[in-house]
């Protein structure tokens, strides 16, 4: 595996809420300088994915570094 300079890194994410799948193997990383948007439509994840980042919803599988 290679070593990455990522200051952010979700690898293979799940969330669920209940039987909803809120998460499917979210992927994503993020480098020094970066700038980043996350575009959906309602009920896509968005706030999902940035309050998996903030530890403020715990995942139920996968990584963030």
């Amino acid at each position: 595996m290679k070593e990455s300079n990522a200051i952010i890194q979700i690898k293979d994410v799940y969330k669920y809420f209940g039987k909803l799948c809120a998460l499917n193997k979210i992927n994503l990383e993020v480098n020094p300088g970066e700038k980043v948007v996350v575009i959906g439509p309602s009920g896509s994840g968005k706030s999902t994915v940035l309050r998996s980042i903030n530890r403020l919803e715990e995942i139920d599988r996968g990584q963030i570094i």
